[in-house]
């Protein structure tokens, strides 16, 4: 039996809840609608972001992934994502073999300390994936 103190302590922890898995969807949502079902796998990522940005209105990123940007072997897309934002998705970038390397470096807008996460599609179907923490001390969205 429930006493009246759990009850209101489990009143108060249901919209935390409820927003946590809220973000959790929306973030999964976001990275099917880039990359579809295909099987994620960690590595092949060189992510540079700073462990602590001082203004979360832009937090400088660069993104390198390995690949000899060939015909035959090549990064089509590379996309970001941060976790706490308003909006998972931050961006989406598309490459061609025409291009020397598989780099992209970016300003993102972070709302709050957080992951981000990015994949890089490759032309067979394979998606790769990096994910750096970053702490912000001034949020850089508004909800």
């Amino acid at each position: 039996m429930m006493t009246r103190r759990r009850s209101l302590l489990a009143l108060a922890l249901l919209p935390a809840a409820a927003a946590a898995t809220t973000a959790d969807d929306a973030l999964a949502a976001a990275m099917r609608e880039a990359v579809g079902d295909a099987a994620i796998t960690d590595g092949g990522i060189t992510l540079r972001a700073p462990t602590t940005a001082e203004n979360g209105g832009q937090v400088p990123v660069t993104i390198l992934a390995e690949s000899p940007m060939t015909a035959a072997d090549h990064v089509t897309a590379i996309h970001v994502f941060a976790t706490a934002n308003p909006t998972p998705g931050v961006a989406s970038f598309r490459l061609t073999p025409l291009l020397a390397r598989a780099e992209v470096q970016t300003r993102i807008r972070l709302a709050e300390a957080q992951r981000i996460i990015v994949l890089a599609q490759m032309n067979d179907g394979r998606v790769r994936r990096a994910t750096a923490e970053i702490r912000v001390t001034t949020g850089g969205c508004l909800t």
